[in-house]
């Protein structure tokens, strides 16, 4: 008797689709890798990858074909390439939820129209019209964002009140976007984020909240628990839930937020994948983000997620790489470099993950 097993397609090769892979070589599960690019991370620890673009329909067929079921590892894949494969293959998450993720403007009117407050924003087509815009704003500052491609900072710039028009046409050409969003800039008192798993029988189960710090736009650490009040700590877990329904989550997906200084929650940014802030789960749960990711996408039910550790989770950017001594011989540090060969400023080379003693909290009685 042969055991029945899974084929899963993950379109991307970067980090998170090689912690997915490795997620499913656990639960027998094989992976097959699509990204255009040569050696890429993912690649490495795949049964087999396709090398092509994404509008290549030959390739995507073939990738199809060799699969039994379709994910993606990060949000910028053409919905094109989604709404066609799923056409062969199951693909989950779907393409709607891509669809949202991809452009602030209708992500932002979607957590709006569900319900979910956001920093206040408003979109642009001209220069022009965003400096005459700005001319009648009550606020000083702001931050304008193209609506689609941006990440880990790029694509965004700061802008103010009272900016002449030569200042923002140069803004506006630096984003190089026919569309952007402005949005207020928010003094928050820190940034958390809860990712959440839901099965195809709409059981979920959260990571979180878990309270982020950036520098220089990118990630640097994740802590977890997050030090914020219990009652800012549900609100962040139910909004995420909410959110999950309304798009009738299969897979996982995050949702990053502003603790503002009197309590209340503003959504930030919607991924509709594993996220950063939650590397840390594969030292400190019982199952990670990655699993249930693949257990959510591959038809499995989800898994409670267990914390038995608190962990600090410190990305590894550009040349920290070339600094492992520390982590190496630290008592609970847990490495994981992604097997990029190049490294280049700004680029996440990998990661640590420190694992300390369990502090019961709250929510981990939920």
């Amino acid at each position: 008797m042969k055991l029945e097993s899974k084929t899963l397609g993950i379109l991307g090769g970067g980090q998170l689709g090689r912690m997915s892979a490795m997620a499913a070589a656990r639960l027998g599960i094989k992976c097959v890798i699509f990204c255009p690019e040569s050696n890429a991370p993912a690649s490495h620890v795949a049964a087999h990858t396709f090398t092509a673009a994404y509008d290549d329909k030959k390739s995507l067929k073939a990738f199809a074909n060799m699969v039994d079921v379709i994910t993606y590892e990060f949000e910028n894949i053409p919905v094109e390439t989604i709404t066609f494969l799923q056409k062969l293959k199951p693909v989950y998450p779907d393409d709607r939820l891509l669809a949202v993720a991809q452009d602030r403007g209708v992500e932002k009117k979607f957590l709006n129209d569900v319900g979910i407050e956001t920093v206040s924003w408003s979109l642009f087509q001209s220069a022009k019209t965003l400096h005459a815009a700005l001319q009648e704003k009550s606020e000083t500052d702001f931050v304008l964002k193209t609506t689609r491609f941006g990440y880990d900072g790029k694509g965004q710039v700061s802008c103010h009140k009272d900016d002449d028009l030569k200042t923002i046409e140069k803004y506006w050409s630096t984003l190089n976007s026919k569309e952007n969003i402005l949005e207020d800039k928010v003094n928050f008192a820190c940034e958390i984020s809860v990712i959440i798993a839901r099965d195809k029988l709409g059981q979920t189960a959260t990571f979180g909240p878990i309270l982020n710090e950036h520098k220089n736009h990118i990630l640097h650490r994740s802590t977890i628990p997050a030090a914020i009040p219990d009652k800012t700590a549900l609100s962040a877990l139910k909004i995420t839930e909410h959110l999950a329904e309304a798009v009738d989550l299969i897979g996982v997906m995050t949702l990053e937020m502003f603790v503002m200084p009197d309590g209340r929650l503003l959504a930030n940014e919607i991924a509709p994948r594993t996220h950063n802030s939650g590397h840390w789960t594969i030292d400190a749960c019982t199952v990670s983000q990655f699993e249930q990711h693949v257990r959510t996408v591959c038809g499995m039910p989800i898994a409670p997620p267990h914390r038995h550790s608190d962990a600090e989770m410190i990305n590894l950017i550009g040349m920290d790489a070339k600094k492992l001594a520390k982590w190496l011989e630290m008592s609970g540090s847990c490495l994981h470099l992604y097997g990029k060969d190049d490294i280049k400023a700004g680029r996440k080379m990998g990661h640590v993950t420190v694992i300390k003693p369990f502090s019961r909290h709250l929510l981990d009685d939920r």
